[in-house]
């Protein structure tokens, strides 16, 4: 536990500081349209961290994923209640590492890559409420998808492990294209989905960081409790193909040829 507690510490570290210079390098391009590029930059790096991290600890390196691991049984408490405390110091220490070498300007500018709902220079941003709906939703999408594929131990094997952490990192990147796309507003950093990511540059770098900072901890983990209730009553077993036409009404079967052979149909078995 102690070695994959480590693991998440070096990898949270890792990906706060490869993930907040590339967003900060592709805001900071001559690009039209340069918030295109941002969530591109996050399936990639998120793609490469999974793949290296889930065989060591899980791959969790946010609260988020542990959260849900915890309330689904896939990690105990202790455990989880570890994970987060390596977390939150692997991001202090990527951001403290990002901090020493980035450029003071564009630390201010882009407020050392920080969750803002209210940037650095500007007076309005989105509301608390309303960045909280995002950060919801968003996390809640993430979860939906990629959570429940990861967690299924069947179609994890079949899909395998390069398929399964596609999947997760397409989720975040969609989730991050649309809270920057929809919302267009100057000052949102967009959404965090990581809450040790919006602890660590808020203890860095303060200022604007702090203000609405509950909300990257508290729609988090609504939507993981929202999750967690919905997945309870997800179907346990799999869609499973028939053959024969089954009628909308009475739900028997028939055929054009012979009243009781079957042929192409399909129905939920329940």
């Amino acid at each position: 536990m102690w070695k994959a507690a480590l693991t998440e510490l070096t990898a949270t570290a890792s990906l706060m500081f490869t993930l907040t210079t590339s967003i900060v390098a592709c805001l900071d391009s001559h690009e039209t349209d340069p918030k295109l590029l941002v969530p591109f930059a996050v399936f990639i790096i998120a793609f490469l961290f999974l793949v290296v991290t889930v065989p060591l600890s899980g791959g969790h390196m946010s609260p988020v994923f542990t959260f849900i691991g915890a309330l689904k049984g896939v990690v105990t408490l202790t455990r989880a209640l570890i994970y987060v405390l390596a977390q939150i110091i692997g991001s202090i220490i990527g951001f403290f590492i990002l901090k020493c070498v980035i450029d003071p300007k564009l630390a201010y500018t882009y407020s050392l890559g920080g969750c803002a709902i209210d940037g650095q220079g500007v007076s309005f941003g989105v509301k608390p409420q309303n960045a909280l709906l995002v950060e919801f939703t968003c996390t809640f999408v993430v979860l939906f998808v990629g959570v429940t594929l990861a967690f299924d131990k069947k179609r994890s094997r079949e899909l395998g492990l390069p398929m399964v952490c596609l999947v997760v990192a397409g989720s975040m990147a969609l989730a991050v294209f649309v809270s920057l796309t929809v919302t267009g507003r100057a000052g949102y950093a967009g959404v965090g989905l990581n809450p040790a990511r919006c602890l660590g540059p808020a203890l860095l770098h303060g200022g604007p960081l702090w203000h609405g900072h509950w909300v990257f901890w508290l729609g988090p983990f609504l939507a993981c409790m929202v999750y967690y209730i919905v997945s309870m009553n997800l179907p346990k077993v799999d869609l499973i193909w028939l053959e024969g036409e089954h009628d909308v009404y009475d739900n028997t079967s028939f055929s054009k040829d012979l009243p009781e052979q079957c042929n192409a149909g399909f129905q939920l078995q329940v």
